[in-house]
């Protein structure tokens, strides 16, 4: 199974930390002591193509009165 989700990194001593809910732990199965695989990356990466496709296209559409709105 896995569990997709977005975390803040905590300090814990000098090292980063993110925890994982407890409902999720149940839910997969796993316990304190469980190893598990992991991987990360910075979540401003997550940007759906879609909606970077869908804004450009709107902003395309747009400018001119956008740029009307912000001279203001």
């Amino acid at each position: 199974m896995t569990v997709h989700t977005t975390k803040k990194i905590i300090k814990v001593g000098s090292s980063g930390a993110v925890t994982i809910p407890a409902k999720d732990m149940k839910r997969m199965g796993v316990t304190y002591g469980d190893e598990l695989e992991i991987s990360f990356k910075p979540a401003a990466q997550n940007l759906d193509i879609g909606v970077a496709k869908e804004y450009e296209d709107f902003a395309q559409q747009y400018k001119g009165a956008l740029k009307n709105l912000a001279s203001r």
